[in-house]
């Protein structure tokens, strides 16, 4: 989510934004739904296939979140065994823990996250996030705002380079050493580092 805010916020107002950094570009719809094979080049069919692979098997919490949130909501939200599997589940299958949560995750922090949802009883919202989504949000034409994308290598569907070159202002290309989808709770130093670098030349111009 917090990568399609960046998105449309540089998307709709360049002029409020020295540059973005990112961690993803989220999932490349026109790329998988592309039927012309022979336009695309051999990175993005790669793309393409992976993207089908993954989505038929991890993509039913998206199917269900974008399509039927309220009825995933009532038994999130009245079972918080429910709602642990719900999240850890995606905290393990996204993350580089080669399927040892104990590797990047405390159970504090575990149990910190699948509380934030459930004392404020908020899952139901953010299952609505995805539908919403699905049906409101417009497509993102070219970012001309100067971006950073940092990728963790065990992250979801890493965008072939050439797509990310032409439809983003690419000003820095980190590809790092370790982490996943979590990246800023996984590899904190190595989020904090990238991201330093590549302001810091907007921050020496503004003074």
């Amino acid at each position: 989510m917090g990568s399609g805010v960046t998105r449309y916020l540089a998307a709709n107002h360049p002029e409020q934004l020295y540059g973005i950094h990112l961690t993803d570009i989220g999932i490349i719809r026109d790329l998988i739904a592309s039927s012309d094979q022979g336009t695309l080049s051999e990175e993005e069919r790669q793309y393409k296939n992976k993207a089908s692979a993954w989505m038929a098997q991890e993509g039913g919490y998206m199917s269900i979140q974008s399509t039927r949130p309220q009825t995933l909501a009532y038994g999130l939200s009245d079972s918080p065994v429910g709602l642990a599997g719900w999240m850890t589940e995606k905290f393990r299958s996204w993350s580089d823990c080669n399927g040892d949560l104990a590797q990047k995750f405390s159970e504090d922090e575990l149990l910190t996250h699948i509380m934030v949802y459930w004392v404020t009883n908020t899952i139901g919202s953010t299952a609505h996030m995805y539908y919403d989504n699905a049906h409101s949000l417009p497509p993102i034409g070219y970012i001309e705002v100067p971006t950073g994308l940092a990728l963790f290598p065990a992250d979801i569907l890493l965008p072939p380079k050439e797509w990310a070159m032409r439809n983003l202002n690419v000003t820095r290309w980190t590809s790092m050493p370790r982490g996943g989808h979590f990246t800023a709770l996984e590899e904190p130093e190595l989020f904090a580092d990238d991201i330093r670098a590549f302001f810091r030349p907007f921050r020496t111009k503004s003074w």
